[in-house]
This record gives structure tokens, sequence and C-alpha cells, in this order.
């Protein structure tokens, strides 16, 4: 029994033996490594002097312009030449490889473009004109746990692509989505509005940006065993870990609680409309404004109906079905006609006008498209049923000098607005210049004779 079992384990070692080897090929990192190509570039690049400065100074200045315009176009080019990755990157170099010279190098560089790039986007801000907080600028004032998991793997993208000998594209891409450069602009921006809750979200985001591109550098130069530099000891290594992951989850705990309120606030939101599309939907009352508000102990759905006013039960009913939704903490406050105040019976007549407005304004829309669609087609129908044959023996009896004649139609297009119209064309070709009189004469006796009024002659 032995013997005849042994070549059958021999066969199921050497298939977990060439799966295992092929995994190993297909996920190796130290082959093509250039550990002493990546510490040179990595050493290059957080020097921040001269070019670097003003390289940044200009990536600032676009980027908050592109916060300020609203224009992800203008902020994504703004990351693109930004050089803020090389001291971050070149801080988690230098833990990696117990550097220490080179790691107050890398947070003094971290330090000064932190500064100049708060400063610049400041001065922007404050004098621009434009003070509105657009959508773009907003989304840098609310980190979540998203972001950290962003940083992190942008991170590790970057330094796995900035070891290889064959240089990529990859860093530029990691610039973009880790985005450094916008929460800099945003903190100038709470500065300059004297908005303090901006200033230190955004300058939360870019610090848990900043911190975990770091951590993932240290984490891929220790796992592909850059030669360190400096020499420490087994207990103060230890001390120094247990110090660096005290310090990544003291960055990460806030931004936990924020993406769990975040995600609350998006499920009660879904809930809370689809509620109303279930519940409030009547054919003798309208709901003509919907305010959804959001608390961690308590939420509302406030709205404001139209019509026949709703009974305390049937108020009490639909109170009770919000519990029987799973929505224990969320209350219904109700405006009805008969309790409006004044500015918000106001608030009502505008928001109908406003919509009646709206609905009319489609419909016009609607029916003159109609027609014109209408009109293309009658064209259509006149020019397609024409005799051409006895059309032409007119022509060649009103018209000898005629050769040859064609009927068409054109679509044309009128590329500023986008708009197509079908237009009924002769195609003319005469045996000697007929003089433009004639040639004019054609075309208005054509039209006569087609029932049309759009008519165009050209001649080939």
């Amino acid at each position: 029994m032995e013997k005849s079992t042994l070549p059958e384990k021999e066969q199921r070692g050497a298939v977990v033996s060439a799966i295992s080897e092929f995994i190993h090929r297909l996920l190796n990192l130290e082959e093509g490594t250039d550990e002493k190509g990546t510490i040179e570039g990595i050493r290059r690049d957080v020097e921040f002097k001269g070019v670097n400065v003003w390289i940044l100074v200009a990536s600032i200045f676009i980027a908050s312009i592109g916060l300020n315009t609203n224009s992800a176009a203008v902020i994504i080019g703004a990351m693109l030449i930004s050089p803020l990755m090389g001291p971050i990157i070149g801080t988690g170099l230098a833990v990696g490889i117990m550097d220490f010279a080179f790691l107050k190098k890398s947070l003094k560089n971290f330090g000064i473009t932190v500064g100049i790039s708060i400063v610049t986007s400041t001065l922007y801000f404050a004098l621009s004109p434009l003070s509105e907080a657009q959508s773009e600028l907003l989304a840098r004032t609310t980190p979540t746990i998203y972001d950290v998991a962003i940083a992190l793997f942008g991170g590790l993208a970057g330094i796995i692509a900035g070891s290889r000998r064959e240089k990529t594209n990859v860093v530029p891409g990691v610039a973009i989505a880790t985005a450094l450069m916008p929460p800099l602009c945003t903190a100038g921006y709470g500065i300059a509005t004297g908005n303090l809750g901006f200033f230190l979200g955004a300058l939360y985001l870019f610090f848990i940006n900043s911190v975990f591109i770091c951590f993932a550098t240290v984490i891929m130069v220790r796992y592909l065993k850059f030669e360190r530099v400096g020499f420490v000891n087994q207990r103060t290594e230890k001390r120094a870990k247990a110090g660096i992951y005290l310090f990544l989850i003291i960055t990460i705990t806030p931004s936990i609680f924020i993406a769990y309120n975040v995600v609350q606030e998006s499920l009660f939101r879904n809930k809370a409309l689809k509620f109303v599309a279930d519940y409030l939907e009547f054919p003798n009352r309208q709901v003509i404004k919907t305010e959804l508000i959001y608390g961690a102990d308590s939420s509302f759905i406030e709205l404001s109906l139209l019509g026949k006013p709703l009974s305390s039960d049937e108020i009490s009913g639909l109170n009770r079905k919000l519990d029987e939704r799973g929505m224990l903490s969320t209350r219904l406050i109700i405006h009805q006609a008969g309790a409006f105040s004044s500015d918000m019976a106001s608030e009502v007549k505008s928001g109908i006008i406003e919509d009646l407005y709206k609905r009319n304004e489609q419909s016009l829309q609607d029916k003159d498209a109609r027609i014109q669609a209408l009109e293309q087609e009658l064209l259509r129908y006149r020019l397609g049923n024409a005799d051409y044959t006895q059309i032409a023996k007119e022509i060649s009896v009103q018209y000898p000098k005629i050769d040859r004649i064609g009927f068409s139609r054109l679509a044309e297009t009128r590329v500023s607005q986008m708009q197509t119209d079908t237009i009924p064309t002769v195609f003319v070709r005469w045996k000697e210049n007929p003089g433009k009189g004639r040639e004019q004469q054609l075309g208005e006796w054509l039209k006569l004779r087609l029932h049309l009024d759009t008519l165009q002659v050209i001649n080939y």
C-alpha cells in the first residue's frame, strides 16, 4: 500500500512546489530592486532650495486657483508638478535605514515645504475676490479612515515603483491619489477666511497623508532589506517600533470616528429619502420641501406639505413606521398649510412658482423640439415624394444650359449650438456660366414647384 501511494504523494508535493514557486515569482519584489539608485534619488528629492522652492510656490498657486474655481483638472495639474513627496518619502527612508542625520534633514525640509505652502495659499485666498467655499475645497475638510487607506496604499505604490531599476510613471499617479497639495491650500483658505474648522480639518488630512506615506516607505525599505546606516540595539529598536505604532494609532483614531459618522449620515439620508418616497406620496397632498437633519443622538425629517392636512393620528402612525424601519432615533417634523408662518408661506409660494416655471419651461422646450422634428419630417416627406423625372424635364425646357441636376437632403449642424437641421438641396452642373440671375431664379422656381420654404442650390 505504501509503495502505491508514494508516487501520488510525490506528485502532490511537486504540484504544491510548482504553485509556490510560481506565486513567489509573481509577487517577488526583491528582483529588479536598485537599492543604491533608490537611496540616491530620494536624497536628491529631499533637497529643497532654489528651483524646487519656486516650483512649489507655482504649484500652490495653481492648486489654490483650482480649489477657488472648483476645477478638478487644474488641481490635478498642480499635484503633478508639486515636489512635496520628496521630504515625506525621505523621512520614511531615513527611519527605515536608521540614518538619523538624513532624518533631521528630511524633517527640516518637510517643515519648510509645509510653511511655504500654507503662507502662499493664505496669501492667495486673502487677495482672491472669490471667497465662497466650493465643493472641491469642502472635500478636503473632513478626513476619514478612507484617506488613511489611500495614503498607505499610495505610499506603497510610490516606494515600490521608486525602488525599481526601470523607473515607471507611477509616482505622478501617487501624487494625485494621495492629494498632498489641496489640503495645504485648504488650510491656507481657513486662515485667510478665519475658519478654524477648515484649517484644522485640512491640516489633519495632510498630516494623515504624510504619516502613512512615510509609514509605507518604512515598511517597504525594511521588507527590501535596505542596508542600515546606524546601529540600534534590539531593546532600543523595540521601543522605537512601539513609539511608531502608538503614533500611528493616535493619528488614525480621529479619522475612524469621522468615517463612522459620515457612513451613518449617509445611511440615514438613504433611509429617510426612501421613507418619504414610500409613505408620503398622497393623491391629495404634495411634499413641497424635504430637509434631512442628522445627529448622532437624534435625527429629524422635516417636511412641508401642501394640501389636506395630516391628522395627529396619521403623524403618530408615520412615526411608528419610522420605528418599524429601524430609525428609532428619527422623528418627523411636519409643516402643513394651516400652520405656516408668514416666512414659510412666502417660501412655499416662491417654491411653487419656481417649480411651475421650470415645468412650463421644460414643456415649451419639449414642444419646440417636437415642432422642429415635425417640420423636418414634413420637408423630408415633400422632397421624398417629388417626381424627379418630371421636374428634370420641366427644368430642361426652362433652363437648357443645365447639364445635370441632383436632389438630396443634407444634414447641417450648427457647431456653436450643436443643433442639426435637414436642408433640401439641389446640385446643378451647367454647360456654361448661366449668370447670377438665372441661378437665383432656378432656386425660387424650385421652392414653388416643390412647395418648400427652404432650399439651397449648389453648383458643382
